[in-house]
């Protein structure tokens, strides 16, 4: 290797042909490391905001006149929902496609940066007025209530970050396979690939109701706005946002947990059919969320109920999959019995614990997800706090632990430092603390919900009300949860800038499985992108353009902003 360049140019390409023997571009890996640490500093301060709500809640804290409950209920939610999440998202799945797809290019690292600047900028201007209590409309930011402009204005910027961070991608992939004719895309980008396809479509829907409805209504410029229209391409983008986690979760699952456990990974094929099968069908689910909505027909309500279910079809593939691969690389590791063979599976490596705590999460959290499907059901439990207890377990459980999993291998490979085995039993006990809390504080959601419980209210006894009363132990049980998450929470960010910055230096793998010797070809069929995505709009289409149509034609007559705050 030359060790004296003269040209800046060459001392660049010198620079990354480094990085990439040493396994980790360190300019890409800086990306990572950003998104990364800017998603755990917004899990710190929305769990934060989480504990005073849970303890509002319980009617044992009172929040000072300066701070309302509503106020702490949007922070809480943008923080976690978006800020934390797609953070993450971005980051994570930019370091595997460096990994995966030999560095990144220099337009591409660009991009991914200005998309970082742009997203912060973004989150600063829809903070200032949620702290000025101009803007305590939750994350959800349901018309007619009107927050400052200025928060709509920054839900542009972080829209517009997440694009950049989306094309970035594309253009990434799309370098990779001109140089690569014929080659199947390395599985953790076609998963990145997926993700970001759907993180474009879905934000398509919300930047339009924000950009072309709600900002020219808070700014007065039109009088009214259809809060039909604009509740319907919220959910489009809300339900399609909480899916996009959970992909992004299940690549993990797929991909790097075989891997962590010493076995290979599931039918390359079928995993890809699985993504393939959630773009094509995601954003279709929105009006899932507007079942007891009025205004909208019976026959579209059971379309709908129909594309949501349908989603059930590659998440029981998944379940199949994992136990499928846990059984058989136990087995092969001296496991015996019908389910003896668990005693095999590393339980007290962090890197597998938490993510399967988070599968076993999924199983009462999709059923609940059913339940919220159909209408029947959905009659009982909506806009109960049933519905927050559900969207706990789903984000909260099986998104948020296996980032958590993830977070104790791709942190120290980034940093090129190395988990040691008291990080490691740090990481278990984080783990165990955050699953109890968890299961305790979204138990008693699901059940005070059954019992009444209204979402998005601070505490109240509505003047003593016998019922009200009856919901008090629960809620009690709610902030005992809240007070073990935000330890847990306390503990994980502390884990995590320990890995970056002080663990002991040394290499971390990017755990990648290897598919089972001898397993069938995968057919290019399903590199064909373009095929998908047309599939993707028209499914779309077919679910969302006759009803927009008819809200539009048969339009009410809007509604003027409202403050009720």
């Amino acid at each position: 290797m030359e060790t004296v360049i003269s040209h800046k140019g060459n001392s660049s390409v010198l620079k990354e042909k480094a990085n990439k023997i040493l396994g980790v571009n360190l300019q890409d890996a800086k990306i990572s490391k950003s998104y990364l640490s800017v998603a755990f500093i917004a899990l710190l301060i929305g769990g934060t905001l989480g504990l005073l709500q849970g303890l509002n809640r319980a009617g044992l804290l009172e929040l000072p006149s300066w701070l309302n409950y509503y106020q702490v209920l949007t922070a809480h939610g943008l923080l976690l929902v978006v800020v934390f999440s797609a953070t993450f998202t971005i980051g994570y799945f930019y370091a595997g496609m460096s990994h995966t797809l030999g560095g990144l290019l220099p337009k591409v690292r660009m991009m991914v940066w200005i998309g970082f600047w742009l997203k912060i900028i973004g989150v600063v201007l829809v903070v200032i007025p949620v702290l000025m209590n101009k803007a305590s409309v939750m994350y959800t930011f349901y018309p007619p209530m009107a927050a400052d402009p200025m928060f709509y204005f920054g839900l542009v910027f972080v829209v517009l970050g997440v694009w950049m961070a989306c094309f970035g991608g594309f253009i990434q992939v799309a370098n990779w396979r001109k140089n690569h004719k014929g080659q199947h895309l390395p599985i953790f980008s076609f998963f990145a690939t997926g993700v970001f396809v759907l993180l474009v479509g879905a934000t398509a829907f919300v930047a339009v109701e924000v950009i072309f409805m709600i900002i020219p209504w808070s700014l007065g410029w039109v009088d009214t706005i259809n809060v039909m229209v604009a509740r319907t391409l919220f959910w489009a983008f809300g339900h399609t946002a909480v899916n996009i986690w959970y992909l992004t979760a299940v690549s993990a699952w797929y991909v790097i947990v075989p891997k962590v456990i010493g076995g290979k990974r599931w039918s390359d094929l079928l995993t890809r059919i699985v993504v393939i099968a959630l773009v094509i069908m995601n954003i279709t689910g929105g009006f899932h969320h507007q079942i007891v909505d009025p205004g909208i027909s019976e026959s579209v309500k059971y379309m709908h109920v129909f594309m949501s279910l349908a989603i059930g079809f590659p998440s029981l593939m998944t379940a199949y999959a994992m136990f499928a691969v846990f059984e058989k690389t136990a087995r092969k590791q001296g496991g015996k019995g019908l389910i003896g063979w668990y005693k095999k599976m590393p339980w007290s490596d962090v890197r597998f614990l938490a993510p399967f705590i988070a599968m076993l999460a999924f199983i009462p959290a999709g059923a609940g997800g059913i339940a919220q499907t159909t209408n029947q059901l959905d009659q009982v439990v909506h806009n109960s706090m049933w519905i927050v207890g559900h969207f706990h377990l789903t984000l909260g459980m099986s998104v948020a632990m296996t980032f958590f999993g993830i977070s104790y291998w791709l942190v120290p490979y980034l940093s090129k430092r190395v988990l040691t085995k008291g990080m490691n039993q740090f990481g278990v006990v984080t783990t165990v603390i955050w699953t109890i809390g968890m299961i305790t504080m979204s138990g008693a959601m699901h059940t005070v919900g059954l019992l009444g419980s209204p979402r998005r209210t601070s505490y109240s006894t509505y003047f003593e009300n016998a019922t009200a009363l009856s919901w008090d132990p629960y809620l009690i049980f709610l902030a005992i949860g809240g007070t073990l998450l935000m330890v847990a929470a306390i503990m994980q960010v502390y884990a995590v800038f320990n890995l970056m910055f002080f663990a002991p230096k040394g290499e971390t793998e990017f755990p990648i499985a290897e598919v089972e010797e001898g397993e069938a070809k995968t057919p290019y069929w399903t590199e064909r992108w373009g095929i998908w995505i047309v599939l993707m709009i028209i499914v779309v289409a077919m679910a969302y353009v006759i009803p927009l149509t008819d809200f539009i034609v048969n339009a009410p007559p809007g509604s003027p902003p409202f403050k009720t705050w």
